[in-house]
């Protein structure tokens, strides 16, 4: 497995999440059998970060993501932007362009053809404000 395919992983876990409103550890159990501990270490990053700034990354999200309420955005595309908006404020190791690339094809395998370019926006403006945004969060 590569990171790719561990952030796929992730992205498998939060989208589920999102529909849920549950943590499925078994779900991940079954996604990571058998895989590197490296990539299972990189998947249960992803998942966990954003299971545990949920409500930071959503804000978050909700701001850039003009014209759309949060529950009227595709789940899949949510997923995506969740996760790669906890890789670019969150993750000093993650460079942003491979964040914003990651989350765009994940929207052109698993959502509408519109998809890339409205989570493209979003993760812009994440990108643009990403200092304000970090120095926010550390005043809370």
């Amino acid at each position: 497995m590569s990171r790719k395919s561990a952030r796929e992983n992730a992205f498998r876990l939060v989208y589920e999440y999102v529909e849920t409103n549950e943590r499925n550890d078994f779900s991940k159990s079954i996604l990571c059998d058998g895989e590197a501990p490296d990539d299972v270490a990189f998947t249960e990053r992803l998942y966990d970060g954003v299971l545990e700034n949920f409500a930071y990354l959503k804000e978050i999200v909700e701001r850039y993501s003009k014209d759309f309420a949060f529950d009227r955005i595709y789940k899949t595309d949510l997923a995506a932007l969740l996760i790669a908006s906890f890789e670019i404020l969150l993750c000093d190791d993650v460079p942003e362009k491979v964040s914003v690339n990651e989350a765009i094809e994940l929207s052109k395998i698993y959502s509408t053809d519109k998809s890339p370019s409205f989570v493209n926006g979003v993760l812009a403006s994440v990108i643009a404000n990403r200092e304000a945004l970090i120095h926010a969060r550390a005043d809370h």
